[in-house]
């Protein structure tokens, strides 16, 4: 904080003041467009002008046989001609004598190629100030959604006025921008999902990671293994059909948004016992037995159970699942999570203990499981993402020739930039979602009840990690100013394939899932589309300000309801509620 009584830091605050002030009076004549995520590229001439849309206005295509594309040129064409959004800060000294814009024509040079990891995205974008006609070309068709989505941004007012004389080239820094999604620990109704996926593609986000199953429940309806969501969902009416997940996967290629499913195992697997248990062990036990250490806890949280790699069974089980799932989902990679193996859970099962007792290790029965399942989902085709502990964790792990390079890709989550650095120096291509700084959960104090940590009348260390294991929440400046590459060579960060947020559900279900994810994924998603820096190489967040403030309104406006990061009273007075100095 700035403190008076010391002159120097006193002047230095009088100047930043009259700065403000001075940056607030410029701001109020200058003409700015505000795009999220910000293009790589970007060019207004000047002067800048802008002119009318024609009522007539129309998007047409060269000959492509994209239905997802069709879908995507229909739904901009309705948003283009009738979200007249309403600027926050209306923009000013603008030219409007030129003649309206009649139509959008899109170009594809490879219309037929698939939506995989590493799709090309790059589009270029340009509105001349006296043609009739706007041109988009693209590589491929999710390269003309990320460029519909730029010019249904340039469109604003009532009537409908574009920005003419501009040019865009964009394309992203990193192949893999995704949000992580639990529905086992609350139900998400499939409309959710939907909005989410919309508010995904506007953001440019491009990988809907699916965590559908865990302890807590088993929602997903497979057809080789009815029982699983007979038994294990929390109801009849809280599962997700066969045709249920085909409108997902559709809905998301028709917003060129990859859906990733991910079947949790072995660990956060006591949904499954309900149908199964002799395949599950410590099923339904009480989560951290009274009078014993954290390391002899049976699940990190309430809702133990575990596979049991040694039961032949557990694979006859699985295979149908990974089956079915593969079969549900085209997307090319499977996530088979194999996080958070807790030891005491395995060790009250009688087959492991012996085994154990015979001189074998619990690294080997996780070995064991791997084995039995990685070759198998490899046989469908499918590259295998897990999470950082089937490597990387203290006790239970596997050793790296088990995880074949090629075929596995390894998510972190824990110690920040550390574990990224180890999974990348081993040769493992990675995808970052750091509970440090991507955790959307997190600051929310602790979901489990008779707390009597919460029984205390002074300050303590509540007041700093906001009562949770990851906090403090994680605001919208940590996440846009997080680094994925940070203190990697030019080598190891090439094994970056992008990064996720998370949003685990223990306190999130529909009621606040739009304000937890948004406007904080919106960071993320331009920090891993074209950075958070400018051409100089410095940190942009001052500048993203602004045009978060507009972003989000924007969205609001779409019927996304992201929380503010502002009151309206700095977004009418630009520049006044910026800080001196850290706080």
């Amino acid at each position: 904080m700035v403190h008076a009584s010391n002159p120097i830091m006193l002047l230095q605050s009088t100047l930043s003041l009259f700065l403000c002030l001075f940056n607030s009076q410029i701001a109020q004549s200058t003409t700015s467009i505000n795009l999220w995520p910000k293009p790589r590229n970007f060019t207004w001439l000047s002067p800048h002008q802008v002119t009318f849309l024609s009522p007539s206005f129309t998007i047409t295509t060269n000959h492509h046989h994209n239905k997802h594309l069709s879908a995507a040129v229909t739904r901009y064409h309705y948003l283009i001609k009738t979200e007249h959004h309403r600027l926050l800060i209306p923009l000013t000294n603008l030219t409007t004598t030129l003649p309206p814009l009649h139509s959008l024509k899109i170009s594809i040079s490879n219309p037929a190629t698939p939506l995989h990891h590493g799709v090309d995205e790059s589009y270029t974008l340009t509105i001349a100030s006296m043609a009739p006609h706007a041109t988009l070309h693209a590589k491929t068709a999710w390269g003309a959604m990320r460029g519909l989505e730029t010019f249904s941004q340039l469109v604003w007012g009532h009537p409908s006025h574009v920005a003419v004389g501009m040019r865009v080239w964009d394309a992203p820094l990193y192949m893999h921008r995704g949000v992580m999604l639990d529905t086992s620990r609350n139900y998400y109704p499939v409309k959710d999902v939907l909005r989410t996926i919309e508010a995904m593609s506007m953001n440019k986000v491009n990988v809907f990671h699916w965590h559908v199953t865990d302890s807590q429940s088993f929602p997903l309806v497979l057809p080789s293994e009815p029982g699983l969501a007979e038994k294990g969902a929390y109801g009849p009416d809280m599962v997700y059909t066969v045709e249920d997940v085909k409108r997902v996967v559709e809905f998301g290629l028709d917003h060129g948004v990859r859906v990733m499913p991910e079947i949790d195992s072995p660990g956060h697997t006591g949904s499954w016992a309900l149908a199964y248990p002799e395949i599950v062990t410590c099923a339904d036990m009480f989560w951290w037995p009274a009078e014993s250490e954290w390391a002899d806890r049976l699940a990190s949280e309430p809702g133990t159970g575990h596979l049991n790699p040694l039961n032949p069974k557990t694979y006859q089980v699985l295979k149908n699942v990974i089956h079915d799932v593969a079969t549900l989902f085209p997307e090319p990679f499977y996530h088979s999570g194999a996080d958070e193996i807790t030891p005491g859970c395995w060790k009250t099962d009688p087959t492991i203990q012996k085994y154990l007792s015979n001189g074998g290790t619990l690294s080997q029965v996780l070995e064991t499981f791997i084995n039995n399942t990685l070759p198998y989902i490899l046989s469908l085709n499918r590259t295998v993402v897990y999470w950082e502990d089937v490597l990387l964790d203290g006790i239970i792990h596997v050793p790296s020739n088990v995880l074949p390079k090629e075929h596995v890709v390894l998510q972190t989550w824990n110690n920040g930039h550390d574990n990224t650095k180890r999974i990348v120096s081993s040769g493992y291509r990675t995808i970052v979602s750091s509970a440090d700084f991507y955790y959307l959960d997190c600051g929310h104090g602790t979901f489990v009840g008779n707390n009597s940590g919460y029984d205390n009348q002074t300050t303590g260390s509540d007041s700093t990690n906001g009562g949770s294991w990851c906090g403090p929440f994680k605001t919208w400046q940590t996440i846009y100013n997080y680094d994925i590459a940070y203190g990697l060579s030019d080598e190891e960060a090439k094994l970056v394939l992008g990064g996720e947020v998370a949003l685990w559900s223990e306190q999130a279900d529909p009621t606040v899932l739009d304000a937890r994810l948004w406007p904080r994924t919106s960071a993320m998603a331009e920090t891993l589309w074209s950075g958070n820096r400018d051409r100089k190489g410095v940190k942009r967040y001052a500048e993203a300000t602004d045009r978060l403030n507009e972003w989000r309104s924007r969205m609001v406006s779409r019927g996304i309801r992201a929380e503010p990061i502002q009151p309206l009273w700095c977004i009418r007075n630009p520049g006044m509620c910026n800080t001196v100095y850290a706080i």
